[in-house]
């Protein structure tokens, strides 16, 4: 890692959309979730700044940055209490996919878009039998002889802001002519092609980016809806879950750190027995030691940001990892704290700290859970043996 942790123009970012994020804040997104809307106007304008797209090339409109940077974005805007999930599949996977594996022309056509906001790609992975297990992947992309194009058929499940994007990254496997065997391949799939079928999944999850379920209906694609080589794919595939882990990381450290911001206010102020309630180490201690595991959790985040933005696959690999465990522990416990700290008020609708009980078990379940990272650790790199 650098000798300085953050640079003067990360300080600069964060406190730039800290500013953009306290000007819209939990209030905002509280009345887009109830209207059933999206965060349209946080994003057009996170978007005109240059925020969505400063992990992308600047030749094609981003910012010429990496996720170091766009992991900031997304921390700040979650510590004011407006995150935005999609930036984690739009410019975070898809953005990086397209940019280091795209034809030129899928490149010209997506990249510009997706750093400025005005279009949103979705990322479609996770199948109903699947699960963790990207080898047991149904979804299947075969060839017309006649005409060259792709047919995809198949099935998937939380895929995230389908109604909002205009593609879908989709995860399919391919036969290896020379093997027979299934390999993972991505294709650019748009939201109205002939055959695309999305149905919404009621969720106990209280978010304004809905979660649904996939069918893809032998939908024709054009060989160059292909990204990247037929035979790299799991290469191509992990180039955008590194990213996608690190981001997780983000959006979690800035939900912990806005939950324990507000703990914190009420803390300094509410009286009982003649001193706040800060002053008492019951309440004291826990506050501190959820502080501490937020920022030991972002030092790992950004030590996995470093590492991927420096080429690093595997070392990024592995912290990106240990990021995502780490800040999903570190929210799930902040936001617990949060509401404990406020008794009968962290569960009324006016403090509005409940329905992040929730929201903090998605950094925990997603994109990967923390058992499977666990698994990861153990035998990848402490050398045991796989139990799977």
């Amino acid at each position: 890692m650098p000798p300085q942790i953050e640079t003067d123009e990360h300080k600069a970012l964060r406190a730039a959309v800290a500013a953009l994020g306290a000007k819209y804040g939990r209030t905002y997104m509280t009345s887009v979730i109830a209207a059933g809307g999206h965060p349209t106007e946080l994003w057009n304008e996170a978007g005109k700044l240059g925020y969505l797209g400063v992990n992308l090339p600047e030749e094609y409109g981003g910012g010429g940055s990496g996720i170091a940077e766009l992991s900031i974005v997304l921390e700040e805007l979650g510590a004011t209490g407006s995150p935005l999930l999609m930036l984690v599949v739009s410019p975070a996977i898809c953005g990086t996919v397209i940019a280091r594996f795209g034809t030129e022309e899928q490149k010209r056509s997506w990249l510009p878009g997706l750093s400025d906001g005005s279009r949103l790609m979705a990322f479609g992975i996770t199948e109903p039998d699947a699960g963790s297990n990207s080898h047991r992947i149904t979804t299947t992309a075969r060839r017309d002889p006649a005409s060259g194009d792709w047919l995809l058929t198949g099935r998937k499940v939380f895929i995230s802001g389908v109604d909002m994007a205009d593609a879908v990254l989709i995860v399919g496997r391919t036969e290896d002519a020379r093997t027979g065997r299934l390999k993972p391949c991505l294709f650019i799939v748009p939201t109205d092609a002939e055959g695309f079928h999305k149905r919404p999944i009621d969720m106990e999850l209280n978010a304004a980016e809905k979660q649904f379920e996939l069918t893809l209906d032998d939908i024709r694609l054009p060989a160059d809806a292909l990204v990247g080589d037929e035979d790299a794919g799991l290469l191509q595939l992990f180039a955008g879950l590194n990213p996608e882990r690190i981001m997780t990381a983000a959006f979690a450290i800035g939900m912990g750190r806005y939950a324990l911001s507000k703990a914190i206010e009420y803390a300094r102020e509410r009286t009982v027995w003649k001193a706040p309630i800060g002053a008492h180490q019951a309440i004291a201690h826990p506050l501190a030691q959820a502080h501490i595991d937020l920022e030991l959790a972002r030092l790992m985040m950004q030590k996995a940001a470093h590492l991927y933005d420096a080429g690093d696959d595997i070392g990024a690999g592995e912290a990106a990892n240990m990021a995502k465990y780490a800040a999903g522990e570190a929210c799930v416990k902040a936001v617990d704290q949060a509401v404990h700290t406020l008794g009968g008020n962290g569960l009324t609708r006016e403090f509005g700290l409940a329905s992040l009980i929730t929201a903090a078990r998605v950094a925990r379940i997603a994109p990967v859970s923390r058992e499977m990272i666990l698994n990861y650790v153990s035998h990848q790199t402490l050398g045991l043996p796989k139990s799977y």
